[in-house]
């Protein structure tokens, strides 16, 4: 049976800056849970596959099943029946605010925080996959009951169709159907498997729609990285890029962070034209996600190829001009010397960000899809390196089981959660009676405030200050948000009006300062943030 862990952080290669408060991970028990608790989660597994086109969404209920347990309460309210000749009082609406306070109460975590998936894309699952197979380590890190999870929620997520969508509420798009479909193939499902075929469902979903060479450029990476597509028909992602002075138009520095720091590994990537080892099932997923043999694809052609259910916006005509020209013009020359130089710098470059982003950020990256991109990359530059063991390390913290499988979060939402939570409680004027509760939520935002700017030169590095600030997970991400610390300060000056019997000692004074001053930090001339 699954449990949830919270705040435990065991092992050599994990770091933190505060003791994991906020750690949220699952691991499998084979012991734990009696008899008809093991029969009530595969119970609410069944219900959620009858009802999978309906509704979309697990309801946690695996998690609010082992909180509730963990956290006893009193009796909660009944429930206040109203229609049209019953009238609504004062009396009717506080004992329905102490009836959603008192359950909210019950699936709070230890540490105080309010544990909770932060999922949806189906694109992330399959990059963890196809990571962990590149490198070998998937047998390892993903145990047999891992994979069986991860299979029970893509097959719960293919649609009608066959296919499977960018997210969970989508329609079948290139991108998920092909990645979903590879990622069942490398857990070992053959074509037979699935209820009705759901396998060979969903590649004829992708041969319907003209093949895996209509996938978008995440896509056409990842396949080309695990072998089942080639580099010449990838966009180029020069690592050149990141050698061009700041004041340059187009600059890596100027990028929005989650595009920067998804780039950065890309490139890297891209660069060394790497592809992971020739097993014995690429070969045939070569011939599988194709309308053509693979060696007759016009790569060159497919650089441009997107299927009509992924085209959200069309490429203006000069984007196409300029990576034809790095494609055709300046990719070979790059690879010959001396240009190849300049490759070799830009390479190290490129690595040295990466590593830099892994270290401030305890291996957590940015998000999942650069976390995983940024694992194979460490991987390639060194498969025994500490880099890529921190990484494997940390991969447990974007995994979160309920009762459609296991599936792979952004990286958390645990600070964001509990300042909404906390202001909501506050808003109902009954602070009084959920003292425990409001001393624990402010005992998480205590500890999940950061505390400390980037490493050493970190303008360098295009980072902002973070000191003060407030993430949309947890402390150990270190990756501050302008409306988190906005939240996390006001939910903090709440607190620190309140008793102190009730709530715990409050803020210091110095750290409010800080939050402040990293929200100024944010505005601009014209006075938006």
């Amino acid at each position: 049976m699954w449990k949830l862990k919270i705040g435990d952080g065991e092992g050599q290669w994990l770091t933190t800056t505060n003791g994991h408060v906020g750690r949220q991970h699952w691991e499998f028990d084979a012991e734990a849970g009696t008899a008809e608790e093991r029969a009530q989660v595969e119970t609410m597994r069944q219900n959620f596959n009858k009802n999978r086109f309906r509704f979309k969404q697990s309801a946690d209920l695996l998690m609010r099943m082992q909180l509730r347990k963990e956290n006893p309460r009193g009796q909660i309210p009944l429930a206040i029946k109203v229609n049209e000749v019953v009238k609504i009082t004062e009396e009717t609406m506080t004992s329905t605010l102490r009836r959603a306070i008192s359950y909210y109460s019950t699936i709070q975590a230890h540490d105080g925080h309010w544990p909770s998936e932060s999922a949806g894309p189906l694109f992330f699952l399959p990059t963890l996959v196809m990571g962990l197979y590149i490198s070998g380590s998937i047998n390892a890190i993903l145990s047999p009951e891992h994979q069986k999870e991860i299979k029970r929620y893509i097959y719960n997520h293919q649609n009608e169709d066959g296919g499977w969508g960018m997210h969970i509420e989508g329609h079948s798009t290139m991108f998920g159907s092909a990645l979903n479909y590879v990622a069942l193939r490398l857990l070992g499902e053959g074509l037979e498997d699935g209820d009705d075929m759901a396998v060979d469902r969903g590649r004829k979903w992708i041969l319907d729609h003209g093949g895996a060479v209509g996938t978008p450029s995440w896509g056409k990476l990842w396949l080309t990285v695990l072998g089942v597509y080639e580099w010449d028909g990838c966009n180029p992602m020069p690592p050149e890029f990141w050698l061009l002075p700041k004041f340059f138009p187009i600059h890596l520095g100027k990028m929005l962070s989650y595009a920067r720091l998804l780039y950065m590994p890309m490139s890297y990537l891209y660069g060394k034209r790497f592809v992971g080892p020739i097993t014995g099932l690429i070969p045939s997923l070569r011939q599988e996600i194709y309308n053509e043999p693979y060696e007759e694809i016009n790569w060159n052609r497919a650089r441009n190829t997107f299927a009509k259910e992924d085209l959200y916006y069309p490429h203006p005509l000069v984007q196409d001009m300029l990576w034809g020209f790095l494609h055709h013009l300046t990719e070979p020359l790059l690879k010959r010397w001396p240009f190849s130089k300049l490759r070799d710098k830009a390479l190290r470059t490129a690595i040295e960000h990466v590593h830099y982003e892994d270290m401030n950020s305890r291996y957590f990256g940015s998000a999942c899809i650069a976390k995983m991109v940024s694992l194979v990359a460490c991987w390639v530059e060194d498969p025994n390196s500490e880099a890529y063991k921190r990484h494997l390390a940390r991969l447990p913290d974007y995994l979160w089981v309920a009762e459609d499988g296991m599936k792979m979060q952004t990286f958390g939402c645990q600070m964001w959660e509990a300042a909404f939570s906390i202001q909501a409680i506050l808003s109902a004027n009954l602070s009084e009676e959920y003292g425990p509760t409001l001393r624990k939520s402010h005992s998480f935002v205590k500890a999940s405030q950061v505390c400390d700017n980037p490493s050493g030169d970190f303008r360098k590095m295009y980072r902002h200050i973070s000191k003060g600030g407030w993430t949309f997970s947890t402390q150990d991400h270190g990756w501050q948000v302008s409306d988190c610390t906005a939240d996390g300060l006001k939910v903090a000056l709440l607190f620190s009006q309140m008793p102190q019997q009730l709530v715990g000692e409050k803020i210091e004074t110095e750290r409010l300062y800080d939050a402040v001053n990293l929200i100024l930090s944010y505005q601009v001339d014209l006075v938006e943030y």
